[in-house]
């Protein structure tokens, strides 16, 4: 069973350089290009199935790869993003550096904490809920299936940490850029989400040169 992995294309709120959490932000146009880059690049690859968190920027990427496809986007709010909190949540960083400095002294202190926003979801549950939504969708599929889930940055990071075994904890050793697929293929349908997965790419971008 391969598992995509797409992160949603460019929004506007990637554009001005804000924390965007489950703030609702449009594609830019650069992003809606994108979109149109992975849908095509989709089109002739054999995808059983496109799920999508709902949040507008993730769900209208799916739209763009799902109606390539012919296929409808089934909904899956577990693979949203992570909560930030009301208070930073839509923020740029220059204004988080105004308002919250501590946030801002925690992420550029070398530590392998993750810092403290204050009202956020908690690293624990996100994990939890990313990592067990994605067990069920990769059970749910047949073995010699292709199945998208297209995304955002956090959940992929969070699932991608848990599959190589590695702690959920900074710096964070690969990056997910907008619009990059990132590939885990699976032996048989298993039962953990760690169970015979192979991570076989990060980050791939080649449909955007």
């Amino acid at each position: 069973m391969r598992l995509l992995l797409i992160r949603h294309a460019e929004s506007e709120g990637n554009a001005q350089g804000r924390l965007q959490g489950r703030k609702e932000y449009p594609l830019s146009q650069r992003g809606i290009g994108q979109a149109g880059a992975l849908a095509d690049r989709f089109a002739t690859l054999p995808i059983a199935a496109v799920y999508a968190s709902p949040i507008r920027r993730a769900a209208d990427t799916a739209e763009a790869v799902a109606g390539g496809l012919g296929l409808t986007v089934r909904s899956e709010p577990r693979v949203q993003e992570y909560d930030f909190g009301a208070k930073l949540s839509g923020l740029t960083w220059q204004e988080i550096r105004e308002l919250q400095p501590d946030v801002v002294s925690s992420l550029v202190s070398g530590g392998s904490e993750f810092p403290a926003y204050p009202g956020e979801e908690g690293r624990e549950a996100f994990r939890d809920r990313v990592t067990t939504a994605i067990a069920e969708i990769v059970q749910r599929h047949a073995a010699d299936q292709s199945v998208a889930v297209v995304t955002h940055a956090g959940p992929v990071i969070v699932y991608l940490m848990e599959v190589l075994g590695r702690a959920y904890s900074r710096p964070i050793p690969f990056s997910i850029d907008n619009a990059s697929i990132t590939t885990v293929e699976f032996a048989t349908n298993p039962a953990h989400y760690r169970a015979a997965a192979v991570v076989t790419g990060i980050n791939d971008t080649c449909h955007l040169a």
